[in-house]
């Protein structure tokens, strides 16, 4: 673990400058902004109320603005009433959600985000050539269970550790897949993923592991400035997977990190006896949330604020046909 700079202000004096790291990129992803974007036009086209089943992305204050623009979110299509339409959100749903959908005659806009899509399609085109699919990924987390969904039960097994990989018991050795969720942390996928093909050599993948651009870059980002900091601050909500993964990655460089989703979580604490702090956010954290913390920070300590860029992010994703013009 990183040692406190000591202060240089003299006791009781003013406090000490305090630098702070911004790292970029940080913050939506263009999965993210889609999904956001899918809702807004969807109420535009629809009116209110436009039903959302689970958070359309992982961040209470961008779910919390769209309810006050007339969507409301449920965790069931049972919840959904006839008549009205209907967002999935960016994670993706299994097979049986827009099926359900469909027979019920229910209006439906997918905002599941493309690279999400494109793993769907891969699970799909391994399945055909009769290959079993170990799927890496956390238990519970609604990717993993859009993905998991998208097959017959018993066509792909996940696993969330090398521990697990040793578990492993696959119908046929020779014949299998591995596919992985996209936000999980590169250097612990990487780790699976090398046991796997110690394990399995005939095993086969994606050319180049599925961990979305967005969630590599912005651990590399924070790979980038954690050395060089006392501290670090991750703004994300708890039940997101690639904010939790952006923790994890300071943690394991040796500098303490904190999840917080507004400015007013942050701990006075933090801010005593270091000199330099950074701060990122996770891929559905809006810019207005990393601004209201970093001006927290500034209402404790004096800052002096540097962005530190190791990516450019361009990507931009299409809407779905029919809301390009809504």
């Amino acid at each position: 673990m990183n040692a406190p700079h000591p202060m240089t202000q003299a006791e009781g004096s003013e406090a000490a400058e305090l630098k702070v790291l911004i790292a970029a990129p940080r913050g939506f992803c263009a999965g993210v902004d889609r999904a956001i974007r899918i809702v807004e036009l969807a109420l535009q086209k629809y009116g209110a109320p436009v039903y959302v089943r689970h958070e359309i992305v992982h961040n209470r204050y961008v779910v919390d603005s769209l309810k006050a623009q007339g969507a409301i979110f449920v965790e069931s299509l049972d919840q959904v009433p006839d008549g009205v339409p209907v967002v999935f959100s960016a994670h993706g749903v299994p097979k049986a959600v827009p099926a359900k959908a469909e027979m019920r005659g229910l209006d439906y806009i997918d905002a599941t985000c493309p690279l999400v899509s494109k793993v769907h399609r891969q699970a799909e085109r391994a399945h055909e050539t009769g290959r079993h699919i170990v799927f890496v990924g956390h238990a519970g987390h609604p990717e993993v269970i859009g993905t998991l969904g998208q097959l017959p039960e018993g066509a792909m097994t996940l696993v969330e550790s090398v521990d697990d990989v040793a578990a492993l018991s696959p119908p046929d050795p020779e014949m299998l897949s591995f596919l992985t969720q996209t936000t999980l942390s590169v250097d612990d996928t990487r780790d699976i993923i090398t046991a796997l093909q110690h394990r399995f050599p005939a095993i086969t993948g994606p050319r180049g592991e599925d961990i979305c651009y967005a969630t590599s870059n912005r651990q590399d980002a924070v790979k980038a400035i954690a050395g060089q900091c006392d501290r670090m601050i991750v703004i994300g909500a708890p039940n997101s997977s690639n904010s939790l993964r952006l923790v994890e990655v300071a943690e394991r460089l040796g500098t303490p990190a904190h999840l917080v989703q507004r400015g007013t979580d942050v701990d006075p604490a933090w801010l005593e006896n270091i000199a330099t702090l950074g701060i990122t956010a996770g891929a559905s954290a809006p810019e207005t949330l990393v601004r209201e913390v970093i001006d927290a920070v500034a209402s404790i300590r004096p800052v002096v604020e540097e962005v530190v860029v190791t990516a450019e992010e361009n990507m931009v994703f299409k809407l779905p046909r029919g809301l390009e013009a809504a």
